[in-house]
């Protein structure tokens, strides 16, 4: 039945799209509405809850000591987890984390990684053994599509507002602050949806079930800093090079909300 649902769905979106219609009345390169809320939590390092139309991320921070990668003795430790409670989709079942919440959390890990915009340099401690741990978990409250994005706005807020405990005598001390994080660039990502040769920004829930596969373009102001295909969709060479433009042109919207 699900199938049959799925495939109605696209019938009705590939419709609309070919009158240059969507359902919610945005055009193809339109965002739903974001809202920000920083540090609704009182005991993480830092979080912040988004709101991408009806989709809902909350993202807690904590900072820890632990043993750093044995590749990497001179770095932190950064570790990005995703829970896809039932209480946010009917289509979320209770249990290990699913192949979805570890694609989102890799997605959302690569982008803040490899973006640099932390300095886990920084991290590592003189004279121990043991570096700082910057551990991001998202919750998804309510999915309706874009986890992607949303999910990104989410950790960059809350990485903005992390306070870093005081290391003393080889322990953390949480009720005293060394400082602020403060990442070095804000990052977010772009997820744009292929239905046959058309394409969409932001899709909801109903429109990512009719769709052929999607690309998420994660950015910093200046650069590129990670991508994921997912689906069977082919994207052209022209095709990823329009979307890396138009990556650049929407996070000036994205970065104004974190704003």
């Amino acid at each position: 039945m699900s199938e049959i649902q799925d495939e109605l769905k696209r019938d009705v979106l590939r419709n609309m799209l070919s009158q240059g219609r969507r359902a919610d009345g945005r055009g193809n390169f339109d965002y739903r509405a974001i809202q920000i809320v920083k540090n609704p939590l009182q005991n993480a390092e830092g979080s912040a809850l988004c709101h991408l139309g009806k989709t809902q991320v909350l993202c807690g921070v904590k900072v820890d000591l632990a043993m750093p990668f044995s590749d990497r003795p001179d770095e932190g430790v950064l570790s990005t987890g995703a829970e896809f409670s039932p209480l946010g989709s009917h289509t979320f079942e209770p249990g290990p984390p699913s192949r979805a919440a570890i694609e989102l959390a890799r997605v959302v890990d690569r982008g803040i990684r490899s973006s640099e915009t932390i300095d886990l340099k920084a991290l590592a401690i003189e004279g121990m053994d043991k570096v700082q741990a910057i551990y991001i978990d998202l919750w998804i409250l309510d999915h309706d599509g874009n986890l992607f994005d949303a999910s990104m706005l989410a950790a960059m807020a809350a990485l903005q507002g992390t306070r870093m405990p005081k290391v003393e005598d080889k322990k953390l001390i949480r009720t005293e602050s060394a400082g602020m994080l403060n990442p070095k660039v804000p990052v977010v990502s772009c997820t744009f949806a292929k239905v046959d040769e058309r394409i969409l920004i932001d899709p909801t829930m109903d429109e990512h079930k009719g769709i052929d596969g999607q690309l998420t373009i994660a950015t910093t102001p200046e650069h590129v800093c990670a991508v994921q295909k997912s689906g069977w969709a082919a994207f052209s060479q022209k095709d990823i090079l329009d979307l890396v433009d138009q990556s650049f042109s929407k996070a000036v919207e994205l970065r104004r909300a974190l704003d």
